[in-house]
């Protein structure tokens, strides 16, 4: 059963990160604090209205592109939480740029979703990684979980070179493959300390950027993938897995 006590979410405002908020308050176990960022908490209103009704949600302002506000957050976990841990890290942030194709190709656009996508995250996991160790050695004779200490980047089907058939999406792609990259490598730094490593596809979903046409409700792919992170162990960490469990090639 997933009962993470501290869970720390990126891009909590809207989409698949607001709907994480929603389902882990619904846990039979919910978390204890429940740390949900955004760029701008003053315009999350939903997630504002989500707090008004639960004292586990604490909003932190983060934009994981930005340095001050990465360190001025794990100052903020350090001052709250005191001697404990962060248990959960969900790295689900992300940015996607429409009309990628070769002959309209922006490198600022191309650098920006590396940023956001790839090394916002890293840098963000650096700065937690004391809490995440912490959490770890809280619980040493536990197995390791996704309730003991992990870190979960949520990627996409779209950033595996195996699974490319259509190319395009010259940005995105190549941004959640290196995301995909640094969560193997994360594994194989951390697979010996207690804290598991995995990248996520939540599946096509109807966000901001899955589009109005995707499969997936929020609902149901956050679900799936609440069901994903419960069976997480040191048998399936440093895989790129999907919302309905089954392991998708890098």
């Amino acid at each position: 059963m997933l009962s993470p006590r501290v869970v720390f979410i990126t891009g909590a405002n809207r989409g698949l990160g607001l709907e994480f908020v929603k389902q882990f308050l619904k846990l039979v176990n919910p978390p204890d604090y429940l740390f949900a960022t955004c760029r701008d908490p003053e315009e999350a209103t939903e997630l504002g209205s989500l707090k008004e009704d639960s004292d586990r949600i604490q909003i932190l302002k983060l934009d994981v592109t930005s340095q001050s506000d990465i360190d001025c957050a794990a100052r903020e976990l350090g001052v709250r939480l005191g001697d404990r841990g962060v248990n959960l890290l969900i790295n689900n942030a992300g940015l996607t740029r429409k009309r990628q194709y070769v002959g309209n190709l922006n490198k600022e656009h191309l650098l920006e979703q590396f940023d956001v996508n790839a090394v916002g995250p890293l840098l963000l996991t650096q700065a937690l990684m004391p809490l995440l160790l912490r959490a770890a050695a809280d619980s040493p004779e536990e197995p390791d979980s996704c309730s003991k200490a992990a870190i979960v980047n949520i990627s996409s089907i779209l950033g595996s070179v195996g699974e490319n058939k259509t190319g395009g999406m010259y940005g995105y792609r190549p941004s959640k493959a290196a995301l995909n990259m640094i969560t193997k490598s994360l594994h194989e730094e951390l697979k010996h300390k207690g804290i598991l490593v995995t990248a996520l596809h939540p599946g096509w979903a109807r966000t901001g950027i899955g589009g109005p046409e995707a499969t997936l409700s929020p609902e149901e792919s956050i679900r799936a993938c609440i069901s994903v992170l419960s069976n997480l162990s040191t048998e399936n960490s440093g895989s790129l897995l999907s919302y309905n469990g089954e392991t998708i090639e890098w």
